[in-house]
C-alpha cells in the first residue's frame, strides 16, 4: 500500500527545533519510529501524529502559486476573431482557440443566476456576427462553462477561474466595447 504524503508547514523552525530537542532529551531510551513521529508532530504544534494525519496540517494555508503567463500567440489568434466592438466575427477551427473565445462569452453571462434559453440567445446574439447562437450555447456546455437543465429550460454559468489567456482576452475585449 502506498504511503500518503503529509505536508508539514513549520512557521518557526527555531521553536520547532527547541520543542523537538526537549522531547528527545526527555526520552530515556532512544525513541522508536512512532515515538519520533509523535515528537515531530508535537513540536509542529499538533497533539500527536494522528492529529497531524487527520487533516489538521492540510488546513494550514499554502503559499500562493506563481501566476502562469499567458501565451501571446494564442491570445493574438483569438483577438483576430473579434471586431473593433468586441463581437466575434467567425468561429475558429482550432479547439483550443474555440475554448478561449467561449470564455469571452462566459464573461458576459450574469454570475450565479438562472437564465432562460432566450436570455442566453440574446447574450450570444450581442456577442457574435456569424449567426449561429446554437453553436455558442452548445460550446458553453461542452467546455464546462455553463450547465443546462435536462429539459433545456434554464441555463446557468459555472463559476470558474479563467485561464491566463482567457483573462487577457476578456480584458482586451472589454476595452474595445
Amino acid at each position: 500500500m502506498p504511503r500518503e504524503a503529509i505536508a508539514l508547514s513549520i512557521p518557526d523552525l527555531s521553536d520547532f527545533a527547541r520543542r523537538l530537542g526537549r522531547d528527545l532529551e526527555a526520552a530515556d531510551p532512544r525513541p522508536g519510529h512512532l515515538s519520533l513521529l509523535n515528537m515531530i508532530a508535537r513540536a509542529a504544534g499538533f497533539r500527536n501524529y494522528q492529529h497531524l494525519r487527520s487533516g489538521a496540517a492540510r488546513s494550514l494555508p499554502t503559499p500562493p502559486e506563481p501566476p502562469v503567463p499567458s501565451d501571446p500567440k494564442k491570445l493574438a489568434q483569438a483577438s483576430r476573431l473579434f471586431d473593433a466592438g468586441g463581437r466575434m466575427i467567425r468561429w475558429p477551427k482550432k479547439t483550443s482557440i474555440q475554448a478561449l473565445c467561449v470564455w469571452a462569452l462566459w464573461a458576459r453571462l450574469p454570475a450565479r443566476q438562472d437564465m432562460t434559453e432566450a436570455e442566453v440567445n440574446r447574450a450570444a446574439e450581442a456577442f457574435h456576427l456569424f449567426g449561429d447562437r446554437a453553436l455558442l450555447r452548445r460550446s458553453l456546455i461542452d467546455h464546462g462553462l455553463a450547465e443546462r437543465a435536462r429539459d433545456g429550460s434554464t441555463y446557468r454559468r459555472i463559476e470558474r477561474q479563467p485561464p491566463p489567456e482567457a483573462r487577457d482576452l476578456i480584458r482586451a475585449l472589454a476595452e474595445r466595447q
